[in-house]
């Protein structure tokens, strides 16, 4: 049997005062969070309306969060982002007629989009940027990221680790992640697909992002990756790391949810019980935001403003009871949906294509390219009927841009012969071979493209069949179609 343990129940203003910490008590008609709870008209068809807010858009003042009134939660609704999300405008922009892995790959990374990035890099720039070797790549691809794909409502933002052990001014040591050195990104993640919708590289004091007083570095950094995002309903999954009540507000402010794990330190939360009872919960909020402690086996702590103080029962037993184990809710969902960004890593470790080098910026341009080929994978499973493995994936598309950019071959002396492929032009029909006085009838003869072929294991096979204009020996299926329309057979 759980035990759910609410403190400090609401009587009145002055009780409630009373019994909160002076630090954490406000006025509960404080002008600047609009008015209490009493005032807010609800909707039984509509649910909850959304608190309403007088003081314009922009950074919260930390005085703001630190004075807010954390109340201990009864039945708590919480009031969500305040714009409800249009799910019909998710999904691929812009995409290609036809979704071969190639076409798909395209969408991230074009021959022309390379020929402008050789053109505008310059080795030997002075520059203080400690990118500039691989900045307009890396613009470029995050660019095409943003612009091919409208993500769905729940996002995360998580930290990624490149494998590095070389020298490098902005290497990072991360001992939660398997390589635990290396070049440090924080990713943006689409939580239902697992597309990689952005992503900023961690270089230290120099790091691209966008400064905002009173959030710090963190706040910052997910305010970057999510500015092209806010005012629409989304719902942001984040860890301890980022999560802070400041933080919250700030995008409740601008129309988006929030939930992750909060460090109880954080400026603005309110104060719990030391220690609880394996099972128990307590719940804080403050008319916008809900502050948990659930004791597990050790104390598990989180900050929301869209989910309710309400427990479930999630899929697993307790080792106890043999019961389903009841969980808050808040905690179902951050399990279920904070996970994306590690998945992308795993996906890609699995067949990537970076290598030793004594050059990091070889390496991360690999990296990159991994993680192009993991999203237009993602493109084309969302595009195309056919369903097959990341590994099958990227095999196909390697074929596909080979076929389309081959290798010029190498001259073998002698008469220089005519490389006009005559055979992919003009009008080419199915014939009987010719018979012969030694088999008469049933001549054969040597399939070509069985014979020659690059693109499965090669094979000698007779046929009766052959291209009259050609003199070629073909098997009727898929030999002469695969002569006759590739150029690299």
């Amino acid at each position: 049997m759980r035990v759910i343990t609410i403190l400090n129940q609401v009587g009145s203003d002055s009780d409630s005062e009373e019994r909160l910490p002076p630090n954490l008590v406000s006025l509960e008609r404080n002008p600047e969070l609009g008015e209490g709870d009493d005032d807010v008209e609800e909707n039984p068809e509509e649910g909850p309306s959304v608190v309403p807010c007088s003081r314009p858009e922009g950074p919260v003042p930390v005085e703001e969060v630190r004075s807010s009134d954390w109340r201990t939660a009864v039945d708590f609704t919480p009031p969500g982002p305040g714009i409800e999300f249009d799910s019909s405008i998710s999904g691929v922009q812009n995409p290609p007629e036809t979704p071969t892995a190639v076409n798909c790959f395209k969408m991230f990374l074009s021959v022309e989009t390379v020929g402008e990035i050789v053109e505008e890099t310059n080795r030997y720039a002075n520059t203080r940027d400690p990118l500039n070797k691989i900045r307009n790549v890396f613009n470029a691809l995050t660019s095409a990221f943003k612009r091919s794909f409208i993500p769905y409502k729940d996002l995360c933002v998580d930290e990624s680790l490149m494998l590095w052990k070389g020298r490098l001014g902005f290497r990072q040591y991360i001992p939660s992640k398997r390589h635990r050195f290396g070049i440090k990104f924080f990713v943006l993640c689409d939580v239902v697909t697992g597309y990689v919708q952005d992503m900023v590289i961690y270089t230290g004091a120099t790091t691209s992002i966008e400064s905002i007083e009173g959030l710090g570095v963190s706040g910052s950094v997910v305010m970057t990756l999510l500015a092209p995002h806010l005012g629409k309903g989304h719902v942001l999954y984040v860890d301890n790391w980022y999560s802070s009540p400041t933080l919250f507000q700030h995008l409740l402010h601008q129309g988006t949810g929030a939930c992750g794990t909060v460090r109880l330190n954080r400026r603005g939360m309110p104060t719990f019980p030391k220690k609880m009872k394996r099972g128990e919960v307590t719940f804080r909020e403050n008319g916008t935001q809900l502050a948990v402690k659930w004791q597990d086996k050790r104390d598990v702590n989180f900050l929301t403003t869209v989910h309710p103080s309400s427990m479930a029962q999630s899929a697993r037993l307790d080792h106890f009871t043999g019961e389903p184990k009841v969980k808050p809710a808040c905690v179902l969902d951050y399990n279920k949906k904070m996970g994306a960004v590690d998945r992308a890593d795993m996906i890609t470790s699995f067949v990537d294509c970076a290598r030793k080098s004594t050059k990091w910026y070889k390496k991360l341009f690999f990296h990159l390219l991994d993680t192009a080929v993991l999203n237009a994978y993602t493109v084309h499973r969302k595009l195309s009927e056919e369903r097959m493995p990341y590994k099958d994936f990227r095999l196909k598309l390697v074929k596909e841009l080979i076929q389309e950019h081959p290798l010029p071959r190498r001259s073998t002396g002698g008469r220089p012969c005519i490389n006009t492929p005559l055979r992919l032009t003009g009008r080419h029909f199915p014939s009987f071979v010719p018979p012969t006085e030694a088999q008469g009838q049933s001549t054969r003869r040597h399939c070509r493209v069985c014979l020659y072929t690059t693109r499965r294991k090669r094979e000698r096979k007779l046929t009766r069949y052959m291209c009259s204009s050609c003199d070629t020996a073909l098997c009727p299926a898929p030999c002469f179609e695969e002569f006759h329309t590739l150029k690299n057979y």
